[in-house]
């Protein structure tokens, strides 16, 4: 439930979270969102800036960047459940180049059920914990997803 986008079609430059969550955005209603560490170009104005470490946004918020054309460059964007008890002293220190992205299952919010992480706008990894939304994301990208444990294989 581990994958990474590192060249599509359908994307048309990463991370933009459009397109990233166009097969699950129905799903994904009830959560809050944590976007760490980010880096990003945009021609509107967003709910996130480069003034603060970390930004904890709801539903109605986030949307506002799912709608734009944000180009995410690096960052750590998780959904997670609005009742989340998150340690934001720790969310301020994580980072898009921290060895874990790569490795499999690994979350570094913890209580994230979807986690993405933006790399030199070269690579999407994104992680689930829900197996639906992980089949309807590959259903989606089909070859386009690859299999994070087999591209690290290589």
């Amino acid at each position: 439930m581990n994958w990474i986008i590192r060249s599509t079609k359908t994307v048309k430059y990463h991370t933009n979270l459009k397109e990233i969550l166009k097969p699950i955005w129905e799903n994904l209603g009830d959560y809050h969102w944590i976007i760490t560490d980010i880096d990003f170009m945009s021609d509107t104005e967003l709910p996130i800036n480069f003034n603060a470490d970390y930004f904890f946004l709801t539903h109605a918020e986030f949307e506002r960047i799912f709608q734009s054309n944000a180009q995410i460059i690096w960052g750590i964007i998780s959904a997670v459940p609005q009742d989340s008890a998150i340690d934001f002293g720790k969310v301020s220190t994580l980072s898009a180049e921290n060895i874990c992205v790569w490795e499999c299952n690994e979350f570094q919010i913890h209580q994230s059920i979807v986690e993405i992480t933006a790399f030199d706008s070269g690579y999407t990894i994104v992680k689930f914990k829900d197996q639906k939304l992980s089949e309807k994301f590959k259903d989606y990208f089909q070859n386009q997803a690859l299999d994070l444990q087999a591209f690290n294989d290589k």
